[in-house]
């Protein structure tokens, strides 16, 4: 059921706050070496040629490459580059200790500078809504990787190892490992390994499935909203010859299960996203962050409302600046609502937003904290999901 929240639009005062734009939605992040550019900080690349310009195009050593041709090639239009810094004991593949070393994946954010290093310097990036790391497949460093992603309110797009199966997937030590904790709700696992030609060898090659992938999202989010499952018949991988491990419905059942979601091949179709689950989505869990789209819709709008209520901090925290906010989410929840986004056929069984004397404590009067609570119906499952959205205002004391 709905909570008995009524939605408010009312307005104690003159003048209209501004409105709330959408953030985008799938500017991805790569992470890994490749064979030429900058190693001070992410680059922005809207295209493979322009890849190609800055960091030298592809090489068989490094996967990076490869998975951002891949983006690119299945719907994505904007991504972001991280080339990490070759260390003493050279370059190495992912999950190699090498790679780890440039990689950061002990969780150090800064150098002996005080400046970002490693995956932390993904930070001078204004905005980042998904993160590949091609190819590493290390339970800690996944789960380093979630904390940031989740820092960021971005999705991590996580690969199997070439070497999963149905039983390694399914056992309890993988179950139970370090990339299951509490930030799994912001990553997706995918198995397994996709098999696609490469322009540079002219030979069948298989390649971690997370270049793919984030393209899927990306299109989706364009066609038909970051609400809608990455996944099915329309969710084909372009450019894809086939998959390295062929699964079978019962098979794809316990996956699922276990919070894999897997890659299929079904007959007259070529190899499709057949499964939307976050890792913290495994049946039994009872997680609220079960489902894909639904996690990312909530970031979407911790996003938007984030950053569209920033000029909030000038504003005395009382009730006239409580009312302008209501009234600004509002009106951006209610064009999600129109374009699609929640369950409900009116707006009161679709979302609702709280911000006045019941979200405000005394104590966040006196840091000038503001409380704006949202919640919304999204379309699979019903249930109302309830977010906290924090921005400043001017402190009473």
């Amino acid at each position: 059921m709905a909570p008995s929240v009524p939605f408010a639009y009312v307005i104690e005062s003159g003048q209209n706050p501004p409105a709330i734009e959408a953030a985008p939605t799938s500017i991805a992040a790569f992470v890994g070496f490749a064979r030429t550019g900058p190693t001070n900080g992410p680059g922005l690349v809207r295209s493979f040629d322009d890849f190609e310009t800055q960091y030298g195009g592809l090489d068989p050593g490094f996967p990076l490459g490869y998975a951002v041709s891949q983006f690119f090639a299945n719907g994505g239009a904007e991504a972001y580059v991280l080339r990490l810094a070759p260390t003493a004991a050279g370059t190495g593949e992912p999950s190699s200790a090498a790679f780890h070393e440039a990689l950061n994946a002990d969780g150090s954010r800064l150098g002996a500078d005080g400046a970002p290093v490693g995956v932390w310097l993904l930070d001078l990036a204004d905005l980042v809504n998904l993160i590949c790391v091609p190819g590493e497949t290390d339970a800690a460093t996944i789960a380093n990787l979630q904390a940031y992603a989740r820092s960021r309110r971005a999705f991590l797009i996580v690969d199997c190892k070439p070497s999963d199966d149905v039983a390694s997937l399914t056992a309890p030590a993988f179950q139970t490992s370090a990339m299951f904790g509490a930030d799994a709700i912001n990553s997706a696992f995918y198995f397994p390994w996709v098999l696609a030609p490469d322009p540079v060898s002219g030979g069948e090659v298989a390649y971690p499935p997370s270049g793919f992938v984030a393209g899927v999202y990306a299109a989706t989010d364009a066609s038909r909203g970051v609400w809608s499952a990455p996944s099915g018949v329309e969710a084909s991988l372009g450019g894809a010859t086939g998959l390295t491990v062929g699964i079978t419905d019962s098979e794809e059942a316990a996956l699922n299960a276990a919070a894999v979601d897997c890659l299929r091949v079904f007959l007259g179709q070529g190899p499709v996203v057949w499964g939307a689950r976050t890792q913290a989505g495994s049946d039994g869990s009872g997680s609220e962050w079960t489902y894909v789209p639904v996690r990312r819709l909530a970031l979407f709008l911790e996003q938007s409302i984030g950053r569209g209520v920033q000029w909030a901090v000038l504003e005395p925290n009382a009730e006239p600046l409580w009312a302008r906010l209501r009234l600004a989410v509002g009106a951006f929840l209610h064009a999600q609502f129109a374009a699609g986004a929640f369950q409900g056929a009116e707006p009161r069984d679709a979302y609702f937003v709280k911000c006045g004397a019941d979200t405000t404590t005394e104590a966040d009067l006196q840091a000038g904290v503001v409380n704006i609570v949202v919640g919304f119906a999204p379309l699979k499952p019903a249930e109302f999901v309830v977010l906290t959205i924090q921005t400043m205002a001017e402190a009473s004391g």
